[in-house]
């Protein structure tokens, strides 16, 4: 099966033109790759892309992506070594590196043998088989997800993560997505298994090379994370696109009994960006999901999350912040569902919105859809300016008023910055955001 024919008209409007010239998908020697992509492309002929019509997509409008036309990316740029080295961890001793979503074995840094699995699909298929075709495309479903069927539909590489039981990682796994072509479209996977007991802490992490950073281009990043019982997953989701990108993410985590996720994600780049997160939560199993949007000029941030508490005993804790300047929009989704029986679960949220600018502009709905009676849940959502009578006493000790806007505008954002637990991730993002808010360090 081809991806062109995957992506015949009708199937995405736009976007089934614009990438018709992709080639052709030989046939993979796994059976359950064929099988999803067979299943995506079932789902792209019954599809079109969403429009402002469209509930979930009435706040963030496609019409600038529709206006460029993206191709394939045929060869990946060959990297040095130098040319990654900014954006390199000095925590993580384990990196996989994908260059315009192609896998760069090179400039990667991969598991050793035996033991923790890091390293590209096929690789981890060779020894791996039965647990990634049982787990492979199962947590991201593609229901009306017009961008998660593309991505499947293209399906041929992912970054794999399979650590065993109770194996626990000290240092932070590294996968690093570089774009440096123009009007590229790319589509990375990833998928972590945590087996039960384990424990790793994961950087998803995009960026562009410095030549690339006022290039337009199409990422369309899908990741799966699975928890079993009592394991432990800490996930730094960072993107610092380019400011002419677009961004369009899927994430869906199944956490196990008594297991704990903790999502840190921050958006920083790109001119038009959305990211949907769903977290099922299974009996006992607990997560933290804390966010970040930081923008200016005319981006658009969109984070979309849903939490559903499928089980009993879970909690689960959300803290999403955005900071809009310019004519930037920042627009919050957040749904938390307790299903009928799932009894003692305790859940909160928090939308927090900071505007710079009169023409900035944040739009958030927070969502509780509870179907059981013994729970604790809260929710709710502030927008506003800086707090004047905290202007009025950093002034009052001196600072300038610009000075004091910029202090304040900071830390607004560090709360969440500091919640990584990597120092090395957490100094390059610090000095990203006082470049952007103008602070003095």
């Amino acid at each position: 099966m081809s991806s062109a024919t995957a992506l015949r008209e009708p199937t995405v409007d736009h976007l089934g033109t614009l990438l018709a010239g992709q080639p052709l998908l030989a046939p993979s020697p796994w059976a359950r790759v064929n099988a999803l992509r067979e299943q995506a492309q079932t789902a792209l002929g019954a599809l079109a892309m969403p429009t402002v019509r469209d509930e979930a997509w009435r706040f963030t409008d496609l019409a600038p992506l529709h206006r460029l036309t993206f191709q394939p990316v045929l060869a990946a740029s060959r990297l040095q070594a130098e040319d990654i080295a900014p954006f390199c961890l000095d925590d993580a001793a384990i990196r996989l590196v994908f260059v315009d979503g192609v896998y760069a074995p090179q400039l990667s840094i991969p598991a050793p043998e035996g033991g923790v699995v890091v390293t590209d699909l096929p690789t981890a298929m060779a020894t791996h088989t039965a647990a990634l075709e049982a787990q492979l495309g199962r947590q991201q479903t593609l229901g009306d997800n017009v961008f998660a069927a593309l991505n499947t539909a293209y399906l041929q590489d992912a970054a794999v993560l399979v650590v065993p039981r109770h194996v626990e990682l000290a240092a932070p796994v590294h996968l690093l997505f570089v774009a440096t072509q123009a009007q590229a479209v790319s589509h990375p996977r990833c998928l972590l298994l945590a087996e039960a007991g384990s424990s790793v802490t994961l950087v998803e992490d995009y960026v562009a090379l410095q030549d690339a950073a006022c290039l337009a281009y199409l990422i369309n990043p899908v990741t799966e994370i699975v928890l079993a019982d009592q394991s432990h997953v800490t996930h730094v989701r960072v993107q610092r696109d380019g400011q002419q990108a677009f961004h369009i993410a899927n994430c869906a985590v199944s956490v196990g009994r008594s297991a704990h996720y903790q999502l840190v994600s921050l958006a920083m780049g790109a001119q038009l960006s959305r990211f949907h997160l769903n977290v099922v939560l299974g009996e006992g199993a607990e997560c933290a999901v804390d966010g970040l949007a930081l923008l200016a000029g005319s981006q658009l941030a969109d984070t979309h999350s849903c939490i559903d508490h499928a089980q009993p005993h879970g909690s689960s804790r959300q803290l999403h912040k955005c900071i809009a300047d310019g004519s930037a929009h920042a627009v919050f989704n957040g749904k938390v569902i307790v299903r009928p029986g799932a009894q003692r679960t305790d859940s909160a949220q928090s939308s927090r919105n900071l505007l710079l600018s009169s023409r900035a502009q944040v739009d958030t709905q927070p969502q509780l859809e509870i179907f059981a009676d013994d729970v604790k849940c809260t929710h709710g959502a502030t927008i506003g300016q800086l707090d004047a009578e905290e202007l009025f006493y950093l002034q009052s000790r001196g600072l300038s008023g610009s000075a004091a806007r910029q202090l304040l505008t900071y830390a607004f954002g560090a709360e969440i910055i500091e919640r990584i637990p990597v120092p090395s991730l957490k100094h390059q993002l610090q000095q990203r955001m006082l470049a952007q808010t103008g602070s003095q360090p």
